[in-house]
């Protein structure tokens, strides 16, 4: 019985666990190249003070958070200034909105009760559920982790927010761009007949290269017509979404060896 990723040639774009991944790949008949599109997130310690001033004077209307490590990073920095309790009771007094359960249950250590909560893990689904809220001239602080969200600010802009403030304890710092250019070229050359992105941040770091160097559309028309985009799980697939990428593989079980048994499978069944 063929594999189904027999004469296949697939990227991976992550950093962590590369070798397990190719591994599974050439089970299933493939062959892989590591291209690693994540960079470093590290922690912005230095930023988070000024941010945590500017909360405690702005008093928002809104704090919404993205996860649940961010949470915790933002707290512990309050609590180093000694600001903890006079934050949390800020939390308590405003309305807050959460994606993921661990950010959910990070609010819970902290005795904060969610008004609103995502239906599905995603930002499109903490948008779905803020669209019935009023935010009308609001004051609005939104925890990210390594890089902005500009689909959840415009929302939050257009849904009437006054200020939106936007707090990242984490920093990300770009792939090394040889990786990145290298990738586009073998794209464009039709070297792989799929790509492997196990987060939302190698989508992004690909498409700011190529935006860069003008060469975004010729990547959307790769995935388009000749390459699979291949997602762990539903966060990064709707990075890959706002990225114009439609057709996307993706497992149901969120876990890296699963997510290449979705491609094999897909392999089988269309080619």
């Amino acid at each position: 019985m063929a594999k189904g990723l027999a004469n296949k040639h697939v990227a991976v774009a992550a950093s962590r666990k590369t070798e397990e991944m190719i591994e599974i790949i050439e089970r299933q008949g493939g062959t892989a190249a590591v291209r690693s599109l994540q960079g470093t997130v590290f922690p912005a310690e230095d930023a988070l003070k000024p941010s945590i001033e500017e909360i405690l004077s702005s008093k928002p209307d809104w704090y919404i958070f993205t996860t649940g490590i961010g949470v915790k990073s933002l707290m512990g920095a309050a609590e180093e200034m000694g600001q903890k309790e006079m934050l949390t009771e800020h939390l308590k007094q405003a309305e807050v909105a959460v994606r993921g359960y661990k950010t959910f249950n990070a609010m819970k250590e902290l005795g904060v009760i969610p008004a609103v909560r995502d239906d599905d893990g995603t930002t499109r689904g903490l948008m779905r559920e803020l669209s019935g809220e009023d935010l009308e001239q609001k004051n609005v602080m939104v925890q990210l982790h390594g890089v902005r969200s500009p689909v959840l600010y415009d929302f939050l802009k257009e849904k009437g927010a006054a200020h939106v403030q936007e707090v990242l304890p984490y920093q990300h710092v770009e792939p090394e761009s040889q990786t990145v250019q290298l990738l586009c070229t073998e794209l464009k050359n039709g070297t792989y007949q799929a790509v492997c992105f196990t987060t939302a941040i190698q989508v992004h770091s690909l498409f700011r290269f190529a935006e860069k160097y003008q060469c975004a559309e010729d990547i959307r028309a790769v995935f388009a017509d000749h390459t699979t985009a291949v997602s762990v799980g539903k966060v990064t697939t709707e990075a890959l979404h706002e990225e114009g990428i439609d057709n996307v593989v993706a497992p149901e079980n969120e876990r890296m060896g699963a997510m290449i048994v979705a491609l094999s499978k897909h392999m089988e069944e269309t080619t």
